[in-house]
């Protein structure tokens, strides 16, 4: 499915229905949250023992060194995963490796305590050398995916810096709000191909969400899909929950659920069916007329759990 094909006309907060044009950066100028991207590297604090690191180094792929250390007969070290692509040969020799493992080097390395490779975007954890790869595959600090959809982005950043991001170079429209109008309107709703859209990212409660909508094929059906993905980690998504609403002819569809973390690409997200799932002759009902154009109409809103019962209502455009 062509993306042109495809129009989102779009009224945020309440304000009327317009169509939101998706490549005029005219309107973007002056927006509250469209600042210049800053830059993603944050200040350095300590470095590792470098003389010790760089023995525990991969001279061929660069990568830390785990057991099994392999070493030559000279003494020349390289990682396990390496000593296979180098068809058994020294790479900085070139004699013969054998099975030697370097037993004195692991030690080593058994008694270093080194900081997390995300120190430098602000983890302050410091960890045993053979613990550090545990914790940096769910650091808190470890930078984002880019979550457009729509493309294989491999652009990756903290949440300041992939909201510009989107904004620059995907050029996905930005709104502040907690609740939403959504309109998709295709001409010719017979042929869904899998297509994928990340249409809108909304700035509330001082938090960024995307709004995904995607058309793709469920077994043999063909089926429409809309779901909010947080910009943040899990457990920071469960402070938040989002409903969707789709409807027509005096019949509608409900859904209300958790936001989904970036952290889970979208492409998992449609796999678990955690979204609003609209079958396509039921997307036909509610378009009317004589089923010839898709006109399915998503409305929606976000909030956050666990706030002051007694507090007043979101309202548009206020949410901080």
């Amino acid at each position: 499915m062509d993306v042109d094909s495809i129009e989102c006309v779009s009224s945020v907060d309440g304000m009327e229905e317009e169509e939101i044009p998706h490549h005029d950066n005219d309107h973007r100028n002056n927006h509250p949250f469209l600042a210049k991207p800053r830059n993603n590297v944050l200040p350095t604090a300590i470095a590792p023992a470098t003389s010790v690191h760089e023995l525990l180094e991969c001279p061929v792929c660069t990568n830390s060194m785990y057991p099994p250390i392999h070493q030559c007969h000279n003494g020349h070290t390289l990682c396990s995963t390496c000593k296979a692509r180098v068809h058994n040969r020294c790479p900085t020799c070139r004699q013969e490796l054998g099975d030697i493992r370097c037993l004195a080097l692991e030690k080593v390395a058994e008694s270093l305590e080194l900081p997390c490779k995300y120190y430098h975007l602000g983890c302050p954890e410091i960890f045993p050398y053979y613990s550090k790869l545990k914790h940096e595959a769910v650091c808190n600090f470890r930078p984002y995916n880019c979550p457009y959809a729509g493309s294989e982005c491999s652009v990756v950043g903290d949440i300041p810096f992939l909201v510009a991001h989107l904004r620059d170079d995907h050029k996905v429209d930005m709104h502040t709000g907690c609740t939403f109008n959504h309109r998709y309107v295709k001409s010719n709703p017979r042929e869904v191909e899998n297509a994928t859209w990340m249409l809108t990212v909304f700035h509330c409660f001082g938090q960024y969400f995307c709004l995904h909508f995607e058309a793709f094929q469920l077994g043999m059906a063909p089926v429409y899909m809309a779901f909010l993905r947080f910009m943040g980690d899990e457990n920071e998504a469960r402070n938040y929950s989002y409903s969707l609403e789709v409807g027509g002819n005096g019949r509608k569809l409900m859904w209300e659920g958790t936001p989904r973390s970036i952290r889970d690409s979208h492409r998992k997200v449609r796999d678990s069916h955690d979204g609003l799932i609209i079958q396509r002759n039921m997307a036909l009902f509610f378009s009317g007329g004589d089923k010839k154009e898709l006109k399915l109409r998503v409305t929606g809103r976000i909030w956050k759990e666990q706030q002051n019962p007694d507090a007043p209502p979101c309202m548009p455009n206020v949410c901080s």
